[in-house]
């Protein structure tokens, strides 16, 4: 073994707590402390930051797709069934879906709102995999083509909606009439009420089927929006892009999740890094409190460092010892932070409704955040990096104090013994 049982047992004694020698063991377990808390914040806020930008791409992309297809000539997509048909033969594509969808106002009662209304077909607001399994009020096997609307839970809260509620949709765009220009308006009935859990989705999106949709906007039965494309990889757009061009088969505009949402997730990365950073620099002050501890030890133990070189210790025994004893707190530091981290990583929202309970507010507003729960995504490789990280550091601040104490003259230290 690297080191001897003489070594560690006198590694073991200096980082006792003596009362003669307190003051050295609280030093020792202020440089635990701060690795520990170092650790378990770099893994807590990095797993957070994971599981948020997960979570938010899962949400974006389940509802609007990976890829939109466009048409690249005029404002609607026509023949958009045969398109699909040809998308739907392209390798990695799962689902086609035709949309048409626009900007309107919402009034009820009195009350106008801001809203995207966009048209499904019944069967695809049915099967969708994110809309289908959010339906919290109400059920879309009853929904009526003509004059059912499904709403967001925020919208319905905001506007003070129930299932069977009427809700009236006006177009931006106005229609001429024998009386005047008018806006075309349109009433429906609320038939379900859906949360995603993502404020912007919750509050603004309303869905109707697909034939409505293209009465309201006045786009007719041959046009759509876009296609909504969803693949069965996210992050191989660029590898479909030329194949779904080619399978098209007419000029074609098209518009990815990672250019949609650019500006959204690259200032979701930027803050991921620059946390790790500074969470980093945590580390690295408790790196310094285990070098001023260990020289701390180093000039409190100078008699007992010359007696063990009189006895026959050698240079690199008591180099040894005191790199034990520097390592010892840096390791059980890292272990203290991981089992901390991991365990409020695993719990956090658990303990966020714990203290929202203890506190009688609201911690993390969806208004704010986005999303109405605080996801946490442990990323194994993130944790080992830090753990090894950390772990280096720890050694890297034992190796001064352990060559200071290792080149002490026995002489020197004895001299006014």
């Amino acid at each position: 073994m690297i080191f001897s049982p003489f070594e560690r047992l006198v590694a073991r004694r200096y980082l006792r707590a003596r009362r003669k020698e307190g003051f050295i063991s609280v030093i020792a377990g202020f440089s635990l402390a701060g690795i520990a808390l170092g650790v378990a914040t770099l893994i807590i806020v990095m797993s957070v930051m994971n599981g948020f930008r997960g979570e938010l791409m899962g949400r974006i992309l389940g509802l609007n797709g990976h890829l939109g297809v466009s048409s690249a000539l005029s404002r609607g997509l026509t023949d958009f069934d045969a398109v699909a048909e040809r998308l739907r033969g392209v390798d990695g594509v799962i689902r086609v879906t035709p949309i048409s969808e626009g900007q309107a106002m919402a009034t009820v009662r009195g009350n106008a709102a801001g809203v995207l209304v966009r048209g499904m077909r019944i069967e695809d607001i049915r099967s969708h995999p994110i809309l289908s399994k959010s339906i919290v009020e109400g059920d879309l096997t009853q929904f009526d083509a003509d004059t059912d609307i499904v709403i967001g839970s925020r919208f319905a809260a905001r506007q003070g909606i129930a299932i069977g509620d009427r809700i009236t949709l006006i177009a931006p765009r106005i229609r001429a009439t024998a009386f005047g220009s008018v806006p075309r308006m349109k009433s429906f009935r609320v038939r379900a009420i859906f949360e995603i859990g993502m404020f912007e989705y919750d509050s603004t999106f309303l869905f109707v089927s697909l034939k409505a949709a293209q009465t309201f906007f006045r786009t007719g039965d041959g046009a759509v929006s876009s296609l909504e494309v969803m693949l069965s990889n996210a992050d191989a757009v660029d590898k479909s892009r030329p194949l779904i061009f080619k399978a098209a088969g007419k000029p074609v505009r098209l518009l990815d999740w990672r250019r949609a949402n650019a500006s959204f997730f690259n200032a979701i990365q930027v803050e991921r890094n620059v946390m790790f950073l500074i969470l980093t620099l945590i580390i690295v002050v408790a790196a310094f409190n285990v070098i001023s501890g260990l020289i701390m030890m180093v000039n409190d133990k100078g008699r007992d460092i010359a007696i063990l070189r009189t006895m026959g210790a050698t240079r690199g025994m008591i180099m040894r010892i005191f790199l034990l004893s520097g390592m010892s707190v840096g390791i059980f530091g890292t272990l203290a932070g991981f089992i901390l981290g991991l365990t409020f990583s695993l719990n956090i929202d658990t303990i966020k409704g714990w203290l929202e309970g203890l506190t009688g507010g609201e911690l993390f507003s969806a208004e704010i955040y986005f999303l109405s729960q605080l996801p946490a995504k442990v990323d194994a490789m993130e944790v080992v990096t830090v753990v090894c990280m950390t772990l280096a550091l720890s050694l890297l601040a034992t190796l001064y104090p352990a060559w200071r104490a290792a080149r002490l003259d026995p002489v020197e230290a004895l001299r006014y013994e």
